[in-house]
C-alpha cells in the first residue's frame, strides 16, 4: 500500500496480503512476520482507559485461551502511546482483576491504523474506530469488521468466525449462518451439469436442492 494510500485511510481488501507493520507494543516490539505460521486477531479501540474498550478487553483476555486453542493470537491497538496502555492494563487488573495478556500497539502516528483502514473521518479524525482483522497464517486478510465507537463488539462472533474460517480450509467447505463446531457444513455449489445431478443420489449431503445441500464433518 502506497504512503498516499496509508494518509487517506484506504481500506484493506479481502484475500490479499495484509499490509505490513512494525510497532511498539506493550509485549516489546512486534511485526506482521512475527504472526506468519498463526492466525491473528488484529483489533483496534478508540481510546484508553474509556468505559466501552474495556469491557471488550476484559472480554478478549478472557476468550484469550479459546483463541490460543485456535492457533490464534490477539494484538491491540489505539491511537494512545505505550504508557497509556500500560496505565490501562494496570488499571484493568486492579479494578477488575482481569490481567491482559496480549500485546497493545502504540500507534501515535496512526501510521499502522491509516494503513488498515481504521481512521474513519465521519467518526473521529483523532481516534480508530472499533475494527478486527482476521490475518490467516499466510499473512492474508481474511476478514474485517467495523462497529461504530458507540457500541460494544461481540468477542464470541470473533472467536466463530475464526473458528469457522478454520474449518473452511480445513476441509474445503462454507459455513451457515450462526455455525458453531459440530453442526452440519454447507457444500460448496457445483461446477457442472454432472456434479449437480450427481448431488440429489449422495448419501453423505442433507439434499434440499442441487444448489443448497448439507453435509456432517
Amino acid at each position: 500500500m502506497s504512503e498516499a494510500n496509508e494518509e487517506r485511510g484506504f481500506l484493506p481488501r479481502l484475500n490479499e496480503p495484509a499490509p505490513d507493520f512494525s510497532a511498539v507494543t506493550t509485549h516489546g516490539p512486534k511485526k506482521l512476520g512475527d504472526y506468519r505460521g498463526r492466525w491473528l486477531v488484529m483489533f483496534s479501540h478508540p481510546a484508553d482507559f474509556t468505559p466501552v474498550c474495556t469491557t471488550e478487553f476484559m472480554a478478549f483476555a478472557k476468550a484469550s485461551r479459546d483463541f490460543l486453542a485456535q492457533d490464534c493470537d490477539l494484538l491491540g491497538l489505539s491511537i494512545d502511546s505505550n504508557f497509556a496502555h500500560l496505565a490501562w492494563v494496570r488499571n484493568i487488573k486492579e479494578k477488575f482483576g482481569v490481567e491482559i495478556p496480549f500485546p497493545i500497539i502504540e500507534d501515535l502516528s496512526m501510521k499502522v491504523a491509516r494503513a488498515y483502514g481504521m481512521v474513519h473521518p465521519g467518526a473521529s479524525d483523532t481516534a480508530a474506530v472499533r475494527a478486527v482483522f482476521v490475518i490467516d497464517p499466510k499473512s492474508v486478510l481474511r476478514a474485517m469488521i467495523y462497529y461504530p465507537m458507540s457500541n460494544g463488539r461481540s468477542v464470541a462472533e470473533v472467536l466463530r468466525l475464526v473458528t469457522a474460517l478454520r474449518t473452511t480450509d480445513t476441509h474445503g467447505v462454507a459455513t451457515p449462518e450462526g455455525w458453531t463446531p459440530g453442526e452440519k457444513v454447507m457444500v460448496p455449489p457445483p461446477k457442472t451439469v454432472a456434479d449437480a445431478e450427481a448431488r440429489a443420489k449422495n448419501p453423505e449431503y442433507e439434499y434440499t436442492d442441487w444448489y443448497f445441500c448439507k453435509k456432517k464433518l
